[in-house]
């Protein structure tokens, strides 16, 4: 690793001494994701083209995404190892908060890839059953729970926003609370991912705001400032949230409309729950409701589309969910609904950030 052979000469070199800054890192792990996915994405998306990797549609969907069929998908793939490499280069080796953060890209990013491989390879195949794909996050997200609940240094309070002395004790509760926490925004980023850079703008957005909440956790006399736990070691997922924001541009030059290749579950799935582990292990979970306020309204947009419709024997809250698909059926351009996500998007990273000082 780049890092560990800087810290073996950076006394020979005390220019070196840039590198062990956390802020320096995660610029250039940003930048590392964003240069290797523009050198790289026009191969991997003629290798997803020539595997015959091409996105499914679904038939009860728009009617303007029939000629999206036949686009490459499972771009998430080269999302999560550009991620992987990056961190490789710029974080330090043993940090317990960083081996977990690769538990849940390798785990989550396992299961989204074996359901997109159904769907794709095996054609008659819609994929992993519910029932699969639920009891294989559960299972691996009750993992991180497990080894956060367990790790001496980690904080059993719930904090949250606005409040600074209402910070409840969950004990033993914080297992399946955190469990259900990371699979509900892995799901949550699975369903916005639904038209042309309307998944990833808002996850570039979301990890550029960990950036911020993740350096002044990690940072005593910053979190004493701030009035907000503050969480010994986490620094190093700041540079794991620039490697992701770097990744998610690069991405993002290839997936924004119309887009030449999709992410697929094999993306989205990993990087919604790595964004609910990122808040889990700064203590910024609530903040995440905020931050991530577009993923939380797709998810329940589905929910209570679901639940109304048997409720009333065939009835919709929405022309179609999750909510993008209404905005469109009601003839906004699919870029068009986009953008306006985006721009809520950066109002609710604002609104956020905002919470660090209204305490």
């Amino acid at each position: 690793m780049l890092f560990k052979l800087i810290s073996l000469l950076h006394l020979d070199y005390t220019w070196m001494n840039v590198f062990r800054y956390i802020t320096f890192r995660t610029i250039y792990a940003a930048l590392t994701s964003l240069v290797l996915f523009f050198v790289l994405g026009d191969w991997a998306i003629n290798k997803l083209r020539t595997k015959q990797m091409k996105q499914y549609i679904r038939e009860d969907g728009p009617s303007s995404h029939f000629n999206k069929k036949g686009t490459p998908t499972m771009g998430g793939f080269f999302i999560l190892a550009i991620v992987m490499a990056s961190l490789m280069l710029w974080v330090t080796p043993n940090d317990f908060y960083i081996w977990l953060c690769a538990f849940v890209i390798l785990s989550f990013g396992f299961i989204g890839f074996m359901d997109d491989y159904l769907k794709t390879v095996r054609k008659s195949s819609k994929g992993l059953s519910v029932l699969q794909k639920m009891g294989a996050q559960l299972a691996a997200a009750l993992v991180v729970s497990l080894a956060l609940y367990f790790h001496p240094a980690y904080d059993h309070h719930l904090y949250i926003p606005f409040f600074k002395n209402i910070k409840p004790d969950l004990g033993i509760w914080c297992i399946p609370l955190i469990t259900l926490f990371i699979v509900w925004f892995s799901n949550a980023v699975n369903l916005t991912d639904g038209l042309d850079g309307l998944a990833i703008g808002p996850i570039v957005i979301a990890f550029l705001s960990y950036v911020v909440f993740s350096y002044v956790t990690s940072n005593k006399n910053a979190a004493a400032y701030l009035q907000i736990p503050y969480v010994a070691g986490c620094g190093e997922v700041t540079v794991l949230c620039g490697a992701v924001v770097g990744a998610g541009l690069g991405f993002l030059w290839y997936n924004a409309y119309p887009a030449e290749v999709f992410m697929g579950d094999v993306g989205s799935l990993p990087l919604g729950a790595l964004l609910g582990t990122v808040a889990v292990i700064t203590k910024q979970e609530l903040t995440l409701v905020i931050v991530g306020g577009l993923f939380v309204v797709e998810a329940l947009s589905v929910i209570f589309q679901v639940g109304y419709f048997k409720l009333t024997g065939g009835q919709r809250i929405f022309r179609m969910a999750p909510i993008h698909h209404h905005f469109e059926l009601k003839g906004w351009p699919e870029s068009k609904v986009t953008v306006r996500f985006w721009i809520i998007a950066i109002i609710l990273a604002l609104l956020s950030i905002s919470t660090l000082k209204l305490r």
